[in-house]
């Protein structure tokens, strides 16, 4: 009986401050912070608004009907002047497209994805799969990914995901490593990759793109940083150094080797190389039977040098490769023939440079590959 008479003789106005302060902490512990507020505000300004806008924005789905009939779409403008890509994309709030060819799903490729510290709702991601078995087993194990984030916290969600499925057949029946580094498969593998990821850049980069980072499927450690550190250089193309790490028998511990070999500049060997070939012929790189004597980026790394440090090159590798989505509007694509005796990434900096674009290497910036 105590305690009843002490409720009845408290103030109600207590009470009820009692209850609100209540209210309040429940609220502050468990409600949506500022910052998701901001983010949420952001992705809904940032929507599509009808299913022809561009598929790098999220489209959300509209109702809307007048006598019956659905609404047709606006005439959308865009204001291309107003596209920027600077050293400071994350202040200036530039939309970063992420590009990957995906033959395999690997899981410390995702995981690594989520690690950037790049701004979640600046970024899109689009992947274009062949249709094989293998593409359907990397489409199950990377929807499966996409719905765990996606309905995840919202600071974590990306702004659009798309995936494309390949309508043409890949080149390869086996997508293993050995495979794909023969080099009586070069030609036609990587004339099937151009063709892949011309699909896929010609049918995701919209108006409002300001960066392309073409990551591939296999890249399964970068710093944190990778796109504010890319970017920072302001080079309309560049790209990091790709290793591989590795468990060495003899030293009985783990090192690293370099992987990609198509990053590099020209030599006067190359050059004659490629005076003697058949107009449908090409280079490759990284091979004993054709020896270029090409400056290749891959030895150039200097683990006690300035990750910052750059040099011009004349080919670039696609593993890891940043460029100004201008440079993609201007024409600058992978081509899946012969040009100037290059294919691919390599051909892509070549027919850059014809279109006034130049291209840069960080030969200590490390990005790591899957090692099988």
């Amino acid at each position: 009986m105590g305690s009843v008479r002490s409720l009845r003789r408290s103030n109600p106005v207590t009470v009820i401050v009692g209850v609100v302060l209540c209210v309040v902490i429940m609220v502050f512990l468990f409600g949506p912070s500022s910052a998701d507020i901001a983010t949420s505000q952001f992705r809904r300004a940032n929507s599509a608004s009808n299913p022809l806008s561009p598929p790098t924005l999220p489209f959300r789905k509209s109702n809307d009907k007048a006598n019956g009939k659905r609404i047709p779409p606006p005439v959308v403008h865009y204001q291309m002047n107003n596209v920027t890509s600077t050293s400071d994309p994350e202040g200036n709030r530039e939309t970063v497209l992420i590009l990957t060819p995906l033959a395999r799903f690997y899981q410390e490729y995702w995981d690594n994805l989520l690690k950037l510290t790049y701004p979640h709702e600046l970024i899109t991601l689009a992947f274009i799969i062949p249709k094989n078995r293998e593409g359907n087993a990397a489409t199950t194990a990377l929807q499966e990914q996409i719905t765990k984030t996606q309905e995840g916290a919202e600071k974590k969600r990306f702004a659009s995901i798309i995936i494309e499925r390949q309508d043409f057949d890949p080149a390869l029946v086996t997508q293993t490593e050995a495979e794909r580094h023969k080099m009586e498969n070069q030609k036609s593998r990587r004339a099937a990759m151009s063709r892949a990821r011309n699909s896929l850049l010609f049918t995701t980069l919209g108006p409002t793109t300001s960066w392309v980072l073409w990551l591939d499927a296999d890249i399964i450690e970068t710093p944190p940083n990778l796109i504010q550190d890319l970017a920072s250089h302001n080079k309309p193309i560049i790209v990091p150094n790709c290793f591989q790490r590795y468990w060495d028998p003899a030293a009985k511990e783990r090192q690293e080797r370099p992987y990609d070999f198509n990053s590099w500049q020209d030599s006067e060997a190359a050059q004659d190389l490629a005076k003697q070939m058949g107009p449908d012929d090409i280079l490759l790189e990284g091979y004993a039977d054709m020896a270029t004597y090409r400056t290749l980026m891959a030895y150039m790394a200097d683990d006690a040098g300035d990750i910052h440090t750059e040099v011009p090159l004349d080919g670039v590798g696609g593993t890891a490769l940043l460029v100004k989505a201008d440079v993609h509007r201007d024409g600058a694509m992978f081509p899946p023939f012969a040009f100037y005796h290059l294919i691919e990434t390599e051909g892509f900096a070549k027919m850059a440079k014809r279109l006034g674009w130049t291209a840069t290497g960080l030969p200590n910036y490390k990005v790591y590959h899957y090692n099988e």
